[in-house]
Formats: structure tokens, sequence, C-alpha cells
């Protein structure tokens, strides 16, 4: 049975990379007693893939995992039995059975939500109007960066990539941005290129990015249609 995991990172986890937070999720399998399918061979290991791999520092309310699973409780008692493991900043926040047809999280990713603060702490260094500033400077037709590639360097614009923008919050932005293996556009890209333009140097630590869902495109060849990674699956209920 294929299972899809929903999670979330916050607090000092962000500082966890990518390889570390696999095994750490390979730990937790165990000590949860999730009855996780293993490869076969002389070195089997467990049946796992993510989604996509998140920048260190940035937090998420948006992950996934894929898993494979020889037998499974309710949704609700997994979620329980991980949740009970896990350390403080991860939460599983949903489990659900995939079709066994299903694509991998991996193959699916095609866009990513992202929201864009100044952190409290450093909100008298920059600018009030940072917020208004970077929104209107993300509408722009052209955002062009230089992209280093093995083939050398090459110019990129990234606007056609940004699927929207908006404010929800006066001091925050919101991205909706092309991922995964074709285009993969980050907010950290286009803060650089924000900061390039006003000749001023940019500050990483200054500003709290959190991806918030990763998307499938269901209409990939058209107009876009952008389905949460957790619909592929369905809860699955107490017999």
């Amino acid at each position: 049975m294929k299972i899809r995991i929903k999670f979330s990172k916050q607090g000092p986890v962000r500082f966890i990379g990518h390889l570390d937070v696999m095994r750490y999720f390979q730990k937790v399998m165990r000590r949860a007693g999730v009855d996780i399918r293993y490869s076969e061979g002389f070195s089997p290991h467990q049946i796992m893939s993510f989604a996509s791999p998140l920048s260190v520092g940035l937090t998420s309310n948006g992950e996934y995992m894929d898993i494979e699973v020889n037998s499974t409780g309710s949704s609700a008692e997994m979620i329980k039995k991980i949740n009970d493991t896990n350390v403080e900043g991860i939460k599983v926040l949903s489990y659900r059975l995939l079709l066994d047809t299903a694509k991998n999280a991996m193959s699916q990713v095609a866009a990513a939500d992202y929201c864009v603060r100044v952190k409290d702490e450093y909100s008298s260094e920059i600018s009030p109007d940072f917020p208004q500033n970077f929104f209107n400077f993300c509408k722009n037709e052209k955002i062009e960066i230089i992209k280093t590639t093995k083939k050398g360097e090459r110019t990129v614009n990234l606007s056609p990539f940004i699927y929207e923008v908006k404010m929800p919050e006066p001091d925050t932005v919101f991205l909706k941005l092309s991922s995964g293996s074709t285009v993969n556009v980050k907010p950290e890209q286009l803060l650089t290129a924000f900061f390039s333009e006003k000749q001023i140097e940019y500050r990483p630590y200054v500003f709290q990015v959190e991806r918030e869902e990763l998307y499938a495109d269901e209409d990939p060849e058209g107009q876009h249609r952008f389905v949460p990674l957790k619909e592929y699956g369905q809860d699955i209920t107490d017999n």
C-alpha cells in the first residue's frame, strides 16, 4: 500500500537539512511502529521518498513524503502514533492512502506556495514599504537573473514562472511559484533580484520564508490546474 504523508516543519528544526530529515523519519517510522516496507537485496532500506527538498532555514506547513507499508491503521491512528514520536517542530498533518498506480510526489511537483515576511526582530531595519515594493517588483513582466549551470552562465526571466502574487496581510507577500525538476523558482532568487535592482545588500537572515503547499499540475500545457498533493490520496477510516 502506498501512503502519502503531509507534515509541517517549524521552529529550530528548520535548520536541519534534507538528508538529516530523511534519516530522522527513518528512525521515527521504526519507533512509531509503522509497518513500512523495505526494499529487497543485500542492503534493505525503507521505501520512502520526499516531494521536494526544503531549503535550510525555511519553515513549512506543506511538506510531503510517500512511503509503502505492508499494513496500516486508520489515518487518525497513524497520525497520532507518528506525532507521539515526533520531536517538537515536526508534525504530521495528514496520512492518506494512494492508488497503487499513483505517481510519487517527487515526480508530481509543479508549483509551490510561499509566504515572505520580515522577521519581527529586524522590522526596524527594513523599510516599512518593503512588502508593497516587493509585491510590485514580483508583478514585473521581466525579472532576470544569471543562472550558472554546467554549460556556463545564462540569463533567465523568472516572471513567467510566478503564477500568482498577492498580499494577504500588509506585512506578507504570497507567491505561487513554479517548482520541480523542470523550472524551480525559489523566493530567495526573487529577493536577491529585488535587492540587486535597489542596489542594497540582501541579508537572507532578515526574512522568514515559509512554504505553505505543494501542487501537481493537471493541465501543464494549458492554463495550469494546480492540485494539492494530498488530494491524490484518501483518508483511511476505521473498519
